[in-house]
């Protein structure tokens, strides 16, 4: 009777939801390969430590960047296609303050300020890293931050208000003209040649198994402000007057104006918030890899939206979680397939978890 009603059970799942049963086939797969190649020494416990860790490092970069275009999405009903461009706009800015201070008296300061343009001067050989020049560091991340808000609220109030009531495409539309807009003037400004910007920074050796994973202080950087900043955005959504506003807003747009709530000020918040979140998203992001070009956002900007659409669109903690999954798929896909396809890799891991659950992992949290 048991064995029947298993059977059952099994034959419905595969008819109502044939994408679930494909998936789990695939993971089998990819699990019995992964224990195959650690049982015959083409795979060890090590490199499977590193690539969970350098997926880790990608997904809270996607996810904190994704908070951004997330609460945009949700409060003001587009999809911004110049979030990618805010990212890099917040790197050249931090990281054109980090070389100011970093090597002030040792440098021309034009060469420093557009961030050794044309080779003029290397990040390297300044020696910028974390623990070599902390306030440098520091102050980057403050006003890679402050000057992607600055950005936001400009763009906003010049370009997105007057056109606020229209429709969503309008809107899009108009976030891709103001994407290449913008990163064509960051090429035309900082030129197009992708520049080293940091020392290697010291790392420390973790033995896992059978080999040596190692974590270098960047890494570390990165976790402690990325779990802070994700960490304040909970407290302020759930615990402050503010953040229930945004919540109320997110939800329904018409109660909330009935209710009283500034509808104003709410936008005003959330390019405040996401364009901070967003622009130190891009400096942690450079700080991490240790290079930066003009269109590092827009590459990213990709990544950013399966991370939003995965999560689902619309809520905060979704864009956290889609963010670690694409990260981690974009790292571990090389386990199985060449590394020029890990980012195609995270797309199709995307397209099959939707259709398995079409509404993302977190539906029906908008905001929250």
């Amino acid at each position: 009777m048991g064995i029947a009603e298993t059977y059952t059970r099994g034959r419905q799942l595969a008819i109502e939801r044939p994408f679930a049963l494909v998936l789990a086939v695939i993971a089998v797969v990819l699990l019995g390969d992964l224990l195959l190649g650690l049982a015959t020494g083409q795979t060890q416990f090590a490199d499977i430590g590193t690539l969970v860790w350098d997926g880790l490092m990608r997904g809270l970069v996607i996810g904190l960047a994704g908070i951004g275009l997330s609460m945009t999405y949700s409060i003001l009903n587009f999809a911004n296609f110049s979030h990618g461009d805010y990212i890099t706009a917040g790197a050249f800015s931090g990281w054109a303050t980090t070389y100011l201070i970093a090597g002030l008296g040792r440098a021309d300061v034009g060469a420093l300020l557009l961030v050794g343009a044309g080779g003029s001067v290397y990040g390297g050989t300044l020696g910028i890293g974390m623990l070599s020049t902390p306030l440098a560091v520091v102050a980057g991340i403050v006003v890679s931050g402050g000057f992607a808000i600055a950005l936001s609220l400009a763009v906003d109030r010049t370009i997105f208000k007057p056109i606020r009531n229209e429709d969503g495409i309008t809107l899009l539309i108009t976030s891709i003209g103001v994407a290449f807009a913008l990163r064509y003037l960051m090429q035309f400004v900082f030129g197009s040649d992708v520049r080293g910007t940091t020392a290697q920074p010291p790392s420390i050796s973790l033995y896992f198994v059978d080999g040596t994973v190692f974590i270098n202080a960047h890494d570390i950087t990165l976790l402690v402000v990325a779990s802070g900043l994700m960490l304040g955005v909970h407290v302020l959504l759930q615990r402050t007057k503010l953040g229930k506003a945004m919540r109320a807003m997110a939800d329904n747009k018409d109660l909330a104006l009935i209710t009283g709530i500034s509808t104003e000020r709410v936008v005003r918040a959330t390019w405040i918030i996401g364009g901070g979140l967003t622009g130190v998203a891009g400096y942690m992001f450079i700080l991490w890899k240790g290079t930066l070009g003009f269109n590092d956002g827009w590459l990213l900007l990709l990544l950013i939206f399966a991370a939003v659409i995965l999560g689902g669109i619309g809520s905060i903690y979704g864009a956290i979680a889609g963010g670690l999954v694409i990260g981690l798929t974009a790292s571990m896909s090389v386990l199985w397939i060449p590394s020029a396809f890990s980012r195609a890799a995270a797309f199709v891991v995307m397209i099959v978890i939707l259709l398995v659950k079409p509404s993302g992992l977190f539906s029906g949290r908008a905001t929250a």
